[in-house]
């Protein structure tokens, strides 16, 4: 029955409100308004994490007359990676200065910005509301802490926590004072009254734990913890050494988790444990290192769980979303979690029993040549068809190297070792494909949860790998800059911080250049910090000096992006979030194993190796479909634009083409893509022809957005990052649009 006939059977109230209730509840309707599908108010559209919406206003036919509806500038030259999220008529993002923002979705006009928040997790942020629609709140991250918002006001909830903010440092069985990084990369997941997190501790040797989460939206408060490192006494536990619950770090999950909102089931996919590509202080199979974990999302018991990598040494942790979808299996229909890796295999099981769809091989490999390291001697291997390349060989270099380059690679890779699963060495390079940035990163996996296809963004990128000693920090410095240091240490810094930098009243500053960026060290320097004062008329030479003395790099980028305080125009209700207590406690980051617990004589690392995107032959990066109706690769379409070697060539794809890029699937067999050089695309989802495409005037480095309202059906692009390469600088072009929120729909009907 349609709207119209259903608001002639309503009882009579006039002519006049029967008018008015037709338009509402055309204006209103967003698809299947049951479905789940028909709103984006989640990182990932729904809980579900597909990127699946649901509506039928822009289809295979029409979608190549979308055009700019508005777009709303954010007025500074930050790169924001946001991606924003619509609840009715409001949509929230970043911009001016990392503010947050509400904006009216019919326009883009401003409602309300909380300025300054400097800090606030750079991939988004969650909305919840009470069922009486009463309490409307932003959750998210900042600081280390979780802080809360009103959705309407845009103005702090300090009822939340205490005094406004949750300290995630706390409960994750370190001290505290001593993480100096654990708030996760991504927004969570909001289930129910909860908000189910990860964390993003680092990768380093001594990181703290990454222990999943949840916490009362209202209160704040911790209802319950799932231990990816297991505690003594709890299941897996005996797959480590006995004390490596005391020092191993990671094991967290810093991408993005799903939710099956109707069974109440969380799908964690857990990241690797530290450090990541030498393990001799935890040989064992390291559970949930490299899992997909499936809990009750109201307890945090575990259900079931099945790990991907035994004893991980490649850095290959779980990256992307698991895809819940329904399949047809042996002539049944089984609701399904499939997850896609950062090596090229999609695993796929019974979402409610774990049990695999696909057969999976336990397959031997090679074993480690490092000391103290025992890799395990089988991996799992799915039997589905893998979409990435596993070895890099002469043959299969990159064709377009000048002769030069092509001549040495050849002799690195003769004097290299290349292959699945192979362990990492200081005796040689190590060419491991794909390397850290390889394969289904964060945001590459979508589905329809209705037929069993899931969408997968893939690139083909290598890391170069080869171990070498954990040394002290080497100190090159001149003897006049030695002398400066010492004599500036000593006058002004031994008082507190101790005798050879050891500690005192203050903490111990050897080695803390390895865990502080330069700019932190030098605004406290300058500016001082609790009680230390500042020191203005220390000079910026000799306090590059003195960081490079503590073992710091003044060169290294601090992603954390420490902007001045400002207020932009526009309507500002409130700045900088709720005020954190400053903690005065005096403990380092954990640098060494606890007293008393037995470990390897020496450390080993290796950087990430990522200089040559494009090492091995096109395409380098795609869009894979997968049918897991039946197992099969359905299609695959290369994406993204290249202007270092073919200049454009649509049919190669793009060297790091999917990173940080995402998708949208429609009921309605649309795949919107995003990929590198500003490229957007609308490809169709049954055959992997491109239907649509356009060019972005910025680079896109989010995740795409999409709603309903007033019979328009709107996509939502964050273009707000700048061109790696000035042969294809978009921004330069006559009518080019500027850097903000591009919003696309089909032309208004007159």
């Amino acid at each position: 029955m349609n709207l119209f006939l259903k608001a002639l059977q309503l009882p009579f109230v006039g002519n006049l409100n029967a008018l008015v209730i037709i338009f509402l509840l055309t204006s209103c309707q967003k698809g299947s308004p049951d479905s789940g599908f028909s709103t984006w108010t989640h990182y990932g559209g729904s809980p579900e994490q597909s990127r699946y919406f649901e509506a039928n206003y822009i289809t295979k036919e029409n979608v190549n007359q979308l055009e700019v509806a508005w777009i709303y500038p954010t007025e500074d030259e930050t790169p924001y990676f946001f991606s924003p999220i619509i609840v009715d008529t409001v949509m929230y993002v970043m911009g001016k200065n990392s503010s947050l923002i509400a904006v009216n979705v019919r326009n883009g006009k401003e409602i309300w910005i909380h300025a300054n928040l400097n800090g606030l997790t750079r991939r988004g942020i969650n909305y919840w509301e009470s069922k009486d629609k009463k309490d409307k709140r932003l959750i998210f991250t900042i600081n280390n802490t979780i802080q809360a918002i009103n959705a309407e006001t845009g103005e702090s909830i300090l009822s939340f926590g205490r005094n406004g903010y949750v300290d995630l440092r706390e409960g994750v069985g370190r001290e505290p004072s001593s993480i100096r990084r654990i708030q996760p990369m991504m927004p969570g997941v909001i289930f129910e009254d909860l908000l189910i997190i990860g964390s993003a501790p680092g990768e380093n040797y001594f990181s703290a734990p990454g222990h999943v989460r949840a916490y009362n939206v209202v209160t704040g408060k911790m209802e319950w913890i799932f231990h990816t490192l297991p505690q003594p006494g709890e299941f897996g536990y005996e797959t480590w050494p006995k004390d490596a619950y005391q020092y191993v770090g990671g094991v967290n999950v810093w991408s993005e988790i799903s939710v099956d909102s109707k069974r109440g089931i969380a799908y964690l996919p857990v990241g690797s444990p530290t450090y990541d590509y030498y393990g001799a202080d935890r040989i064992g199979s390291n559970l949930f290192g490299n899992s997909l974990v499936a809990v009750d999302a109201r307890t945090g018991k575990r259900l079931w769980h099945f790990q991907t990598v035994h004893h991980d040494l490649w850095d290959y942790d779980l990256a992307s979303a698991p895809q819940l979808l329904t399949v047809k299996h042996k002539g049944k229909k089984i609701d399904a979690v499939a997850v896609a890796t950062k090596h090229g295999f999609v695993f796929v099981f019974d979402r409610v029993t774990g049990e695999p769809l696909f057969p999976i091989e336990e397959k031997p490999f090679p074993p480690s040549e490092m000391p103290g390291e025992e890799a395990w001697p089988t991996q799992p291997i799915p039997s589905l068809p893998t979409f990435t390349r596993n070895e890099v060989t002469k043959e299969t270099l990159n064709p377009y190297f000048p002769d030069s380059i092509k001549q040495s690679w050849y002799k690195r890779v003769d004097e290299a070792k290349s292959g699945l699963y192979t362990p990492l060495s200081d005796k040689h390079e190590n060419i491991t494909m794909p390397g850290a940035l390889g394969g289904a990163n964060y945001g590459n996996t979508a589905s329809n949860p209705t037929n069993g296809m899931m969408y997968i963004l893939t690139q083909e990128h290598a890391s170069i790998y080869r171990l070498n000693k954990v040394e002290p920090p080497k100190i090159d410095l001149s003897s006049n800059d030695l002398q400066r240091v010492h004599t500036l240490y000593n006058s002004t810094c031994q008082t507190c911080h101790g005798k050879d930098m050891a500690g005192g009243s203050a903490p111990a500053l050897r080695n803390a250049g390895q865990y502080l960026f330069y700019d932190e060290f030098r605004n406290t320097v300058i500016n001082g910090k609790g009680q230390m004062p500042g020191f203005v008329h220390v000079d910026e030479e000799i306090l590059k000096a003195m960081y490079r003395y503590i073992g710091g790099n003044p060169g290294t980028m601090n992603f954390r992006r420490n902007l001045e305080p400002r207020m932009p125009d526009g309507p500002v209700v409130a700045s900088g979030g709720a005020t954190i207590i400053p903690d005065e406690s005096k403990v380092a980051p954990m640098s060494d194993y606890p007293e008393g617990v037995d470990h390897p004589p020496v450390r080993y690392t290796t950087d990430y190796g990522l200089d040559w995107p494009g090492l091995a032959a096109p395409p380098w990066s795609s869009l894979v479909a997968y049918d897991l109706n039946k197992g099969t690769i359905a299609w695959r379409r290369p994406v993204g634009q290249d202007s270092l070697y073919v200049q454009g060539d649509q049919s190669k794809g793009a060297p790091g083409g999917v990173l940080r890029k995402g998708m949208i699937v429609t009921s309605t067999g649309i795949v919107f893509s995003t990929a590198k050089g500003g490229k957007l695309y609308a490809i169709d989802a049954d055959n992997g022809e491109i239907l649509w495409e356009e060019t972005l005037s910025h680079e896109v480095n989010a995740q795409p957005s999409m709603y309903v309202l007033d019979g328009r059906q709107y996509l939502v692009i964050n273009a707000t990052s700048n061109f790696a390469r000035d042969s294809y600088n978009h921004s330069k072009k006559p009518g080019a649009l500027p850097k903000g929120y591009v919003v696309y729909a089909l032309p208004e009907r007159k």
